[in-house]
C-alpha cells in the first residue's frame, strides 16, 4: 500500500484534516467578494480625488489647516485599505492581527513624536554660529 493510500484510508486523519480546514477557513478572514472590493476601489478613488482636488483648486488657504485636513484623508484611506483590501478586523486570527497593527502604529507614532521632540530641542538649545564667532571675538 502506497503512502498516499494510507493517507486516505485513515478516517481518523482525515477528519482531523477536515476540522483543521475548517478553522482556517471558518474565521471569515481573508475572502471578499467583488462587491467589497469594488467598493473599496471607489472609496479609495474618491479619498484620492478630494484631497488633490483641494490642493490643486486651493480652496484651503491655511497651511496648518491644509495639512490636517490632508493628512485625515489619508489616515480614512489607510484604514479603507485595510479593511477592504487586506481583509484586517478584530476576527481574523483571533484578533492577533489587529492587535499587531494597533502596537505597530502606536510604535511608530512614538518613534516618530520622540524624534521630532528631540530635533525641535535641538534646533531651539543650539547656539546659532553667529553668536558663537561673537563670544570667541570678545574672548580674545
Amino acid at each position: 500500500m502506497s503512502a498516499s493510500a494510507t493517507h486516505t484510508a485513515n478516517p481518523a486523519h482525515d477528519g482531523h484534516h477536515a476540522d483543521h480546514h475548517d478553522d482556517h477557513h471558518g474565521d471569515a478572514g481573508p475572502h471578499s467578494t467583488f462587491s467589497g472590493y469594488m467598493i473599496g476601489f471607489v472609496l479609495s478613488i474618491v479619498l484620492t480625488a478630494i484631497p488633490f482636488w483641494l490642493v490643486m483648486a486651493d480652496v484651503i488657504s491655511n497651511r496648518n489647516t491644509a495639512v490636517i485636513v490632508l493628512g485625515a484623508f489619508a489616515v480614512v484611506q489607510i484604514i479603507v485599505h485595510m479593511v477592504f483590501f487586506l481583509h484586517m478586523n478584530g476576527k481574523v486570527e483571533g484578533g492577533w492581527t489587529m492587535l499587531s497593527t494597533i502596537f505597530t502604529i502606536v510604535f511608530v507614532a512614538i518613534a516618530i513624536a520622540g524624534t521630532l521632540w528631540v530635533m525641535f530641542h535641538m534646533n531651539t538649545n543650539m547656539m546659532p554660529a553667529h553668536e558663537m564667532q561673537q563670544h570667541i571675538q570678545r574672548a580674545q
